[in-house]
C-alpha cells in the first residue's frame, strides 16, 4: 500500500542573505516521504524566489494532485516544474533503492565577505583546494582586487566566481584589469559574467579567464556544444528538474570535455545531503558546490555531517498532508 506525507519547513536565515537585491529572512520549503511496504523515500521541494519560475504554494498544488494519483497506484508521469520533479523523483529513487548511498560531502567554501576568513579556512583544507567567491555586489574594480589577493595569499588556490550576469561588459573588463595575468589560469571559471551570453564569450576570449553556463542552462534554446571559454557548466537540480533530465545535462557537458559541477539553491539539510550523493554518482572527483548551510539556522530530518545547527524533526515541522 502507498502512503505519501507533506511537511513545509521554515528556516530563518542569516541576516546578510541577499538573492537578486532581495534580503531573504527563512528560506521556505516542503519535505516529501513516500511509502510503500516497509520502504521509504524523502525529497524536497523548495523553489528558490527570484530564481525559479514557481511559487512554493503552485509547487504546493502539483505536488498534491500528483501525490493523490500516485497514492491510487496511476503510474503518472513526473510533474514538469521542477521544483516538484527534482523532489518527486528524489523520493521515488530512495524508495526504489535507486539512489546511491555513497556521498561527497567536501565543500567549496563560499565567501561572500570578508576574505581573510576565506584564507583560514582554506590554510585548514587538505588536498584540493577550491573554493567559491561571490562577485558583482560591490565595484568590479574591488571585486578584481579581492580575487588577486587571494590568488596571491594561497597557492594553489582555485577559484570558481560567480556574478549572475551583474557586469556590463566594460565592468567584466575593470575586473580583469586588476587581476594579474599570471593568476587567471588558476580562476577555474566564472559562472556568467555579463548578462548577455555574447558578452560572456567575449570577455573569455579576451582575458583567458574560463567561463561556466548556469542560468543559460534553463534558456529555451540552449543546447551543449563545444565552445572555447567554456570549461564548466553548473548544475542546479531544484532549478533544473528531474533526476534523469539531471543525468542528461551532466553527461552532455561531460562528454564535451566540460566540467559538471552539482551546485545548490539554497536546500535545507535533507537536500543537500541528497545533492552530495548526487555529485558522489554522477560527478565522481568534482567538489560539489554546496556550502550554503552555513547561511541557515537550523537543519531538518537529516544532518550534514558535523554541522553544529540544531535538526528538526517532524514535530517541528508544519505537516500539510
Amino acid at each position: 500500500m502507498r502512503r505519501a506525507a507533506v511537511w513545509r519547513y521554515q528556516i530563518p536565515m542569516d541576516a546578510g542573505v541577499v538573492l537578486r537585491d532581495q534580503r531573504m529572512k527563512q528560506r521556505e520549503g516542503l519535505l516529501v516521504r513516500l511509502t510503500q511496504g516497509e520502504q521509504e523515500g524523502w525529497g524536497e521541494i523548495a523553489p528558490l524566489p527570484g530564481f525559479s519560475y514557481e511559487s512554493l504554494m503552485e509547487a504546493q498544488r502539483v505536488l498534491v494532485d500528483w501525490l493523490d494519483q500516485w497514492q491510487t497506484e496511476v503510474e503518472s508521469p513526473l510533474p514538469v516544474m521542477p521544483s516538484v520533479a527534482f523532489g518527486v523523483s528524489c523520493a521515488l529513487a530512495e524508495l526504489h533503492g535507486l539512489l546511491p548511498v555513497a556521498a561527497d560531502y567536501r565543500t567549496a567554501p563560499l565567501c561572500s565577505g570578508d576574505p581573510d576568513e576565506l584564507i583560514l579556512s582554506l590554510a585548514a583544507m587538505e588536498g584540493e583546494k577550491i573554493a567559491k567567491v561571490k562577485i558583482g555586489e560591490y565595484e568590479a574594480v574591488r571585486d578584481g582586487m579581492v580575487v588577486n589577493l587571494l590568488l596571491e595569499a594561497v597557492p594553489g588556490l582555485r577559484l570558481r566566481l560567480d556574478t549572475n550576469r551583474r557586469w556590463t561588459p566594460l565592468k567584466a573588463r575593470q575586473f580583469a584589469k586588476y587581476v594579474d595575468p599570471a593568476y587567471r589560469s588558476r580562476i577555474a571559471f566564472i559562472e556568467e559574467p555579463c548578462q548577455n551570453p555574447d558578452d560572456s564569450r567575449a570577455f573569455s576570449h579576451e582575458t583567458g579567464i574560463a567561463i561556466a553556463w548556469d542560468e543559460s542552462l534553463r534558456e529555451e534554446g540552449y543546447h551543449f556544444q563545444s565552445e572555447a571559454g567554456v570549461a564548466a557548466v553548473v548544475i542546479k537540480p531544484t532549478l533544473t528538474g528531474s533526476l534523469e533530465r539531471i543525468q542528461q545535462q551532466v553527461s552532455a557537458a561531460q562528454q564535451l570535455g566540460q566540467t559538471a559541477v552539482i551546485s545548490s539553491s539554497l536546500e535545507s539539510s535533507l537536500g543537500l545531503t541528497q545533492l552530495a550523493r548526487i555529485a558522489a554518482w554522477l560527478t565522481p572527483g568534482v567538489i560539489p558546490g554546496l556550502d550554503t548551510l552555513t547561511l541557515m539556522q537550523a537543519q531538518v530530518i537529516r544532518p550534514w555531517p558535523a554541522s553544529p545547527l540544531p535538526c528538526w524533526k517532524k514535530d517541528n515541522l508544519e505537516r500539510i498532508r
